[in-house]
């Protein structure tokens, strides 16, 4: 099955047992996006996580003045939207397909109510978002200071 292959490496998942990704899988549905198809806009109210079985996704903004800024490619293993699944906060940026795409979509409600009766797997995975939050956050303040340096200089 290519969606157990490619959960299997992810590092998300990578501390979950066969049958705990069975149960991962078993919420989760496959989705094709169409090279330049959205996925979700900016400002939609986030209501699922996704993960790249194939292709590519474009993380991006609109930047008032400018148009699109891409903030991420997205590859085959990596996951976007999670942020979704923990807060009920509207989407911080656009999904959209780079190429021919297939997704897993994993279900707010389907994924909170896996959290609620799995707590091993609730702490596996929240403690991976904990960290992969961190990483993007640590990035962005990078982001953040080289753009300050340069505004510096004019």
């Amino acid at each position: 099955m290519r969606e157990k292959d490619a959960l299997s490496q992810v590092y998300l998942f990578r501390e979950l047992t066969p049958h705990e990704m069975e149960r991962l899988l078993s919420i989760s549905t496959e989705k094709k996006a169409n090279k330049n198809e959205v996925i979700f806009k900016e400002g939609d109210i986030g209501d699922a996580f996704y993960l790249i079985v194939t292709g590519s996704v474009r993380i991006s903004t609109l930047v008032p003045g400018v148009g699109e800024e891409a903030l991420a490619i997205l590859r085959e293993g990596e996951y976007f939207g999670e942020m979704a699944l923990i807060d009920d906060a509207p989407r911080s940026a656009s999904a959209i397909a780079n190429d021919d795409t297939m997704l897993l979509h994993i279900g707010k409600k389907d994924f909170r109510t896996l959290l609620e009766q799995q707590t091993d797997i609730a702490y596996k995975l929240l403690w991976v978002f904990t960290k992969t939050l961190s990483a993007r956050l640590r990035k962005t303040d990078e982001q953040l200071k080289s753009i300050f340096s340069i505004a510096k200089t004019f």
